[in-house]
């Protein structure tokens, strides 16, 4: 997971003690270290006559190669002198952290730090800043860890504004809940979402190289665990599609996938496509879903930027009066297996046999989310609960005996009834342990709604 890059400006009255007002920022810089930030820093910034400081940190942050802003108001600070840094950025998220002062002797001693940010809050507002106000006090904790999470999340913001997801086909199934809006996206969240052709995917397996097929099936052997033996066709047909999905991601430059599954890897090519969403998960790290779920993918892709985690999916199977039963009919990436990854030759009603995931899944705390469209604005659907060891259950369907699928049941925070009422789709992604935090910045971060 790539560092969030954080350009960290201090400020405080030229009246003040510098070295108490340097101190404090260095002190600042330090916490955000530690909470594995990479700063880009200049000297505190004073209200001088000559501008000197504010020539200073402009020249220092240069042309804007950061994830935010933050402007560490270290003491009182005539608000000019911050704008004056602040608005050649004004499009990057800012975060106007406010320090705080010390006790010496039984005394407090201040320089009045909150001064400053009282005379910028309501300034930044004005000036339509997309910002977040966070403040130290004398005797409670450093924000320093809330600080970093803006950072982390505008991080993440940075990074979907610029990415690119593959997807094969469109609207599998029909569904309506797997489309999406591409100028309503890009202007939300400025993802792309790039389609490509089944076509092409055969076009590119005509070529590969027999050698290229062979590695990769012995490498899936190897690291695979096999209830019973697969076919040999069965597993190359798997790594071709695999290589030529490849091939087209390292070309386009794709950070996730999805595939049209029912009505084309099953449909029209015979090949339930799950082995090949093991291998880019599990081989390329890539966050990866099934029938063309666009808004789905695009959640992966948060979840991923924000916490680095594989972002897997799972969809509902039943409802019941504590918990739901989540799981998948095909496939688990290996990051969320307890165990050997595990796999068995089967069939689903009338498909070809193909290579399923029936892996155990970790249990512990875990995120259900989903991003999701009304009237062309944008929300994020977040509830938490305890992932617990599914009872023994089967979908109807499957060559007999029926295995039992990748599963979790979870007991939501939530009451179900709350949560039925507001479920947005079949799919929701699951990531472990509570991220509402990072998922609330985020959307103060890119202006996504967060409900639950």
């Amino acid at each position: 997971m790539e560092k969030a890059r954080v350009a960290f400006v201090g400020f405080g009255e030229v009246n003040s003690p510098q070295e108490l007002i340097a101190r404090k920022c260095r002190s600042a810089c330090n916490e955000l270290e530690c909470q594995g930030l990479e700063l880009l820093t200049t000297d505190p910034v004073s209200d001088d006559a000559r501008g000197i400081g504010v020539a200073r940190a402009l020249a220092a942050l240069g042309a804007g190669q950061f994830d935010c802003l933050v402007a560490c108001i270290a003491g009182w600070i005539p608000s000019q002198a911050v704008i004056e840094v602040l608005a050649p950025f004004r499009h990057k998220p800012i975060v106007l952290w406010g320090l705080t002062g010390y006790y010496q002797d039984g005394r407090l001693v201040t320089t009045a730090d909150q001064a400053g940010t009282s005379a910028l809050r309501s300034v930044l507002a004005e000036l339509g800043y997309t910002f977040q106000f966070v403040y130290n006090t004398p005797d409670g904790k450093s924000k320093a860890p809330r600080v970093a999470a803006i950072a982390r999340a505008a991080a993440a913001a940075a990074r979907l504004r610029t990415a690119r997801i593959g997807m094969m086909g469109y609207r599998d199934m029909n569904l309506y809940g797997t489309m999406f809006d591409g100028v309503g996206l890009k202007r939300a969240l400025g993802v792309e979402i790039e389609t490509f052709e089944m076509l092409e995917i055969a076009q590119i397996m005509e070529k590969l190289a027999p050698t290229e097929v062979d590695a990769v099936v012995r490498g899936a052997l190897s690291r695979w665990t096999f209830c019973k033996p697969a076919a040999e066709e069965t597993l190359r047909k798997g790594a071709s599609y695999y290589l030529a999905i490849r091939k087209k991601v390292e070309e386009r430059g794709y950070q996730a996938v999805s595939l049209l599954d029912v009505d084309g890897m099953k449909k029209l090519a015979g090949f339930p496509p799950a082995m090949v969403f093991m291998l880019l998960a599990d081989e390329m790290g890539l966050p990866t879903i099934p029938e063309n779920d666009s808004l789905g993918a695009v959640t992966q892709l948060l979840v991923n930027c924000l916490t680095g985690q594989i972002a897997a999916y799972m969809e509902f199977y039943e409802f019941m009066e504590d918990r739901v039963l989540v799981g998948v009919p095909d496939y688990v990436p290996a990051e969320v297996v307890e165990g050997p990854v595990t796999v068995l030759p089967a069939s689903f009603g009338g498909f070809s046999e193909g290579v399923l995931n029936v892996s155990k899944v970790r249990t512990g705390r875990v995120t259900l989310c989903r991003i999701f469209a009304r009237g062309g604005l944008y929300f994020l659907h977040a509830v938490t609960g305890e992932a617990v060891t599914p009872r023994s259950w089967e979908e109807a369907g499957w060559s007999a005996p029926a295995p039992q699928l990748p599963s979790l049941e979870i007991v939501l925070d939530s009451s179900v009834e709350d949560f039925a009422q507001n479920v947005m789709s079949q799919h929701y992604i699951v990531a472990y342990g509570d991220i509402r935090e990072d998922l609330r910045e985020a959307c103060s971060v890119t202006g996504l709604t967060l409900v639950g």
